[in-house]
């Protein structure tokens, strides 16, 4: 007759009341040995306890937040009449190869033998049941922090095992269009009926965020995104751009900081061209460009904007300080076309205007950088004897991490900041 054994919780080291983060069977399931029963997470570490024999589930004694230490019973597992009896494991006996945290187990289950195949010897699809899913704990883990299903995603590693990277590429694939929310394994935020805690009102969003959501929201789940921050002392700078200012008024334009912005990033993607440049959809190649056209975020009332500045490198600080002014009222004027807001190769968005002290720009896709600026104030810097006031701008690169890496970074930026820093250099 069938046996029915006890599965406790084995030794765990020197941790008690352990927060039981998955339970991974179900009554009736059958287990074979080193099957995980449930997952353990403490402050320090995760660890899975594995079955010590092979049977049927009858009954599970835990759920997911109970808190369990050493001896703890978890699982009846019911035994066929052939099978002798296995008792839980003590202290003494439990394998380094029993409990230890999820990312040393990690490998080791990788080199284990798995169970036979059944029928004509291939490998069995992964079971439905998320707790059976052929995965390792590490990437059970990923996938409990996105909130994503591994039932719905194909294995690319051996025997169909789910890799991290098949976890991120469900997560950055996006839903099909015809699938319903959700459908990526993204979940959706749950919908509130605001009204029962006061007054609301329901408006349409704008044409401009309706059209660009989608558009942000794929850059978003794509790009590895990464922040670098610098100042650069414009002192001298602005002082000479308030000359040309004070002049161009006169001739009905404005000199603003941006067309300085605009000839220092040219200076700086010249020396620095992976920055000015996309990854090839193969994502094996860069695509270099021998072009130098720069988006500028544009602030309108029916949202932002992003129209293209082309050829800057060819032009001189009036060409393109003329040239924004007569952008910027097309845009917030809702005049301008499709084609004036393609082929940027790198963009700038500033909130000089605005005001704040640093932001994380959203990379433009599929440009692998973008420059946000925040308005410029004084302060003390030390000149070597003294403290002095100095005019102190700002700056932020945010840069896709699969082609700028965090050096590449730091020297565009400093470089960007070494030529606003002395007008001269814009000549050079």
């Amino acid at each position: 007759m069938a046996d029915v054994q006890e599965i406790k919780v084995p030794d765990i080291g020197d941790f008690k009341d352990v927060e039981i983060i998955e339970v991974q069977v179900s009554p009736g399931d059958e287990v074979h040995e080193e099957d995980p029963l449930v997952t353990l997470e403490s402050d320090k570490a995760s660890m899975e306890v594995p079955s010590p024999l092979a049977g049927k589930v009858k009954e599970v004694k835990v759920k997911s937040g109970d808190r369990v230490s050493e001896g703890d019973l978890i699982v009846l597992v019911e035994t066929g009449e052939a099978r002798s009896k296995v008792e839980p494991p003590s202290p003494e006996g439990v394998q380094e190869s029993d409990v230890q945290p999820i990312e040393a187990r990690k490998e080791k289950e990788e080199e284990k033998p798995k169970a036979p195949p059944k029928g004509n010897g291939s490998a069995a699809p992964a079971e439905a049941d998320f707790g059976k899913v052929h995965a390792s704990p590490s990437v059970r883990r990923l996938a409990r922090e996105l909130e994503i299903d591994l039932t719905k995603i194909q294995g690319s590693g051996e025997k169909g095992r789910i890799t991290k990277d098949d976890v991120r590429q469900h997560l950055s694939a996006g839903a099909p269009a015809a699938a319903a929310p959700g459908a990526a394994g993204i979940p959706e935020i749950p919908e509130v009926d605001f009204s029962k805690f006061g007054e609301t009102e329901t408006v349409p969003l704008s044409r401009i965020k309706k059209i660009s959501g989608p558009h942000l929201h794929r850059a978003w789940l794509n790009v590895p995104l990464v922040t670098q921050h610098d100042e650069a002392d414009i002192t001298e700078l602005d002082a000479y751009r308030k000359e040309l200012d004070a002049a161009a008024k006169e001739q009905g334009y404005r000199v603003t900081l941006l067309a300085f912005l605009m000839k220092a990033s040219v200076s700086a993607l010249k020396k620095y061209p992976e920055v000015n440049a996309s990854l090839a959809r193969d994502k094996e190649t860069l695509i270099l460009k021998k072009y130098v056209h720069i988006g500028i975020a544009v602030d309108t009332p029916g949202g932002l904007v992003v129209p293209a500045i082309r050829d800057v490198d060819k032009k001189g600080i009036e060409a393109l300080s003329r040239e924004l002014g007569e952008v910027s009222a097309k845009a917030r004027d809702g005049k301008l076309g499709s084609a004036d807001l393609q082929g940027a190769s790198f963009t700038i968005s500033s909130l000089g205007g605005i005001g704040g002290t640093g932001f994380t720009p959203l990379v433009n896709a599929p440009e692998v950088a973008i420059l946000g600026v925040v308005r410029a104030k004084m302060a003390p810097v030390w000149n070597g004897s003294e403290f002095a006031p100095r005019l102190m701008l700002p700056v932020s690169l945010s840069y896709d991490h699969r082609v700028v890496d965090g050096a590449l970074a730091a020297r565009f930026t400093r470089h960007l900041c070494h030529v606003l820093e002395d007008v001269r250099r814009l000549v050079l």
